[in-house]
């Protein structure tokens, strides 16, 4: 179903090498006219954007986001300083199309990107909006980001219960997002690089067809990035394919001096 296969990279460390595979898909869904979620997956950044907005103004939102984070990662100078001025950067893309745009227009933007930066490597979550950052780790999956949602809020507040929150009327409101109304400041959480560790970025289309056991069930079945996102973009139609839908799995092998060796392709993007 994906277009482009598994892609690698390997990243010598000062102790050892990072061994990086991923693959990403988008999908417009069963429901929906358009596809307003775009995807960013070239090392060492990792990232999807889901537009809202009438008519085109989610596609532009998007689309701007990733082009202008798509800088940034070939520059390879990823950092919350570089995020944050193509951010802003987005979001004068989207105000200058007024004839397409609105107060309502904006998009989410999360993913993950690898800091070579400090004396140890760490992966960096940035977050604005619904989407979301899992973390599968010694077996267990974890959502590594907090929903900027009205969902979440009541959740947080006690009023709502996880159950509860699945049917909500207000499911879909989310309380920030890049855009002419909101600022450009994600959320960060910074995480220690561990061998095995695997994340699955994707947009509100999956999290709402798929339960966290069912991305837990996919990972566990599939070690292929791309046999893991093409099974997990089935279920979501199968499920109703009620929004676009929008997946990155990426997969990490850390290695140390003195282990058996790794192989060394670059990115054959």
């Amino acid at each position: 179903m994906s277009e482009a296969a598994t892609r690698s990279r390997t990243v010598p460390l000062d102790d050892g090498a990072l061994e990086l595979q991923w693959s990403e898909v988008t999908h417009r869904g069963r429901r929906r006219d358009t596809n307003q979620d775009a995807v960013l997956a070239e090392y060492p950044l990792f990232v999807v954007a889901d537009g809202m907005g009438g008519h085109i103004g989610g596609e532009i939102a998007s689309a701007s986001t990733v082009d202008r984070l798509r800088a940034v990662a070939t520059k390879g100078d990823v950092g919350p300083k570089a995020i944050e001025k193509a951010l802003a950067r987005a979001v004068s893309d989207i105000a200058s199309h007024p004839e397409t745009t609105d107060e309502g227009t904006g998009t989410t933007v999360t993913g993950v990107y690898l800091d070579l930066s400090g004396p140890e490597p760490t992966w960096v979550t940035l977050n604005v909006g619904d989407s979301r950052v899992y973390l599968f780790r010694d077996g267990t999956l974890a959502q590594v980001t907090t929903d900027h949602s009205v969902v979440q809020e009541l959740i947080a507040a006690g009023r709502l219960s996880p159950e509860e929150a699945e049917n909500h009327p207000y499911g879909n409101v989310i309380t920030r997002a890049i855009g002419p109304s909101d600022g450009v400041s994600p959320d960060y959480v910074r995480l220690e690089v561990l061998d095995g560790d695997r994340f699955v970025i994707c947009s509100d289309g999956l999290t709402k067809e798929l339960t966290d056991y069912g991305i837990l069930h996919f990972l566990l079945q599939h070690d292929d990035p791309t046999e893991a996102v093409d099974d997990m973009l089935e279920a979501a139609l199968e499920n109703g394919g009620r929004d676009n839908v929008t997946i990155i799995v990426l997969n990490a092998r850390r290695t140390h001096a003195g282990d058996a060796p790794i192989d060394s392709s670059t990115d054959d993007a």
